[in-house]
């Protein structure tokens, strides 16, 4: 179905529009991949790296037809049609699966047997064409009204590639891996609790907001107190809200000694916990509490009239036809406490943003991509995860 599409539109273009988005963003990326360092090989975890662009790896003819690829994409973007658009994309997704078996091929030409402690790095061009790169993906996907399924499929391909780069050991040169391969127990452990604190916190504060909202429903009076207070928690700093935490929380585990014995203390897990719990009942509650107000009231008449008990409206009416927007509201809180997690490490509650801490004091960039690249991709998979829930709830109701 594809590539007849692609031959008709190459034929005879239906439309003169231009995308403007894709001719900004690639020449910048033509720029960035002849004009940056891509990679760079440090002889050792401390000693400053030498950087290398492309042109200084490949050469100056080599560098000019691989230029070719982002040039194309240009081309194709002038004159808009669906068929370029679809070549757009193809060529887009190629530079993407093309970038770890770049890595892996420099690596094994750029360090010797002679250095087992070099390393390669990643420089600021590869950073700047990958986000752009990702940009570009996005503007394609809506441009062609891309399916959930196939635009998952594109994305597992690529790191389905990048997966088998890691896993064959091509890129066990990158400095990245290293840190990762001399501290992979701390990692896993460090993701494991990273994961467990943020679905705690986010499973709690599920509770309570759903019993704020029916308190709410059933006292408008409290409505206005209870936002005002959660809106209060949300405006405190993470870390003066870790400091608030501390005194009363030393004070209970030293008083009351078993709680002292299940961990509460002013550092640790206890106050980490509280403060993400605390930061996630506002966005949780608004939506819910927004959701369930926003039925129409006609269809809760149409439900009375045919003999419903108020049981049964809420659990029947109300909560499914206000589901897809309280699981936007679980997922906005969840992309939230991903990140705000990383914070607290800094009072001992663990977690991937250690690595981060660790890697800033040492000033080892690495180790702090090794904690910082896992929260952005877990943010990632759970926005989407609950991006396509929400879609599929909204798309259900609808043919319903």
């Amino acid at each position: 179905m594809i590539l007849p599409t692609i031959i008709e539109s190459l034929k005879g273009p239906r439309s003169v529009s231009r995308n403007s988005v894709l001719l900004v963003l690639m020449p910048i990326l033509v720029l960035a991949l002849l004009g940056l360092d891509l990679l760079s090989v440090q002889p050792n975890r401390i000693a400053a790296g030498q950087g290398y662009s492309l042109i200084d790896i490949v050469g100056v003819g080599v560098a000019m037809l691989l230029a070719l690829l982002p040039i194309s994409v240009i081309l194709l973007a002038w004159k808009e049609t669906k068929g370029r658009l679809w070549l757009c994309l193809g060529l887009v997704t190629l530079m993407l699966l093309a970038m770890p078996w770049g890595i892996a091929w420099f690596s094994s030409v750029s360090i010797g047997e002679d250095q087992p402690y070099a390393r390669v790095g990643l420089g600021s061009g590869l950073w700047v064409m990958l986000f752009l790169l990702m940009l570009m993906m996005i503007e394609l996907k809506g441009r062609l009204s891309l399916s959930r399924f196939l635009w998952a499929g594109l994305w597992l391909v690529i790191l389905g590639s990048t997966l088998a780069a890691i896993l064959g050991g091509w890129l066990d040169p990158l400095s990245l891996m290293q840190e990762y391969r001399s501290r992979s127990d701390q990692f896993i452990e460090a993701l494991r609790y990273h994961a467990l604190l943020v679905g705690t916190a986010v499973g709690i504060s599920l509770f309570v907001a759903a019993g704020l909202c029916l308190a709410m429903r059933r006292s408008q009076a409290l409505r206005g107190g209870v936002f005002s207070l959660l809106s209060i928690i949300q405006t405190i700093p993470s870390l003066a809200l870790f400091g608030l935490l501390l005194a009363p929380l030393a004070w209970l585990g030293a008083t009351y000694p078993w709680l002292g014995e299940m961990g509460v203390q002013g550092i640790g897990w206890t106050p980490a916990l509280l403060a993400l719990i605390g930061y996630s009942l506002l966005p949780m509650t608004r939506n819910a509490y927004v959701a369930l107000d926003g039925v129409e009231a006609n269809l809760i008449e149409s439900a009375r009239g045919m003999g419903m008990s108020p049981r049964q409206i809420f659990l029947q009416v109300r909560l499914p036809l206000a589901l897809p927007v309280m699981i936007e509201g679980v997922r906005i809180t969840s992309v939230q406490a991903i990140g705000l997690a990383a914070v607290a490490a800094l009072i001992g509650a663990g977690g991937l943003g250690t690595f981060i801490f660790q890697g800033l004091g040492q000033a080892a960039m690495d180790m702090v991509l090794l904690g910082a690249l896992p929260i952005i991709l877990m943010a990632l998979i759970v926005d989407g995860l609950l991006s396509a829930l929400s879609a599929s709830l909204r798309k259900g109701r609808l043919n319903g």
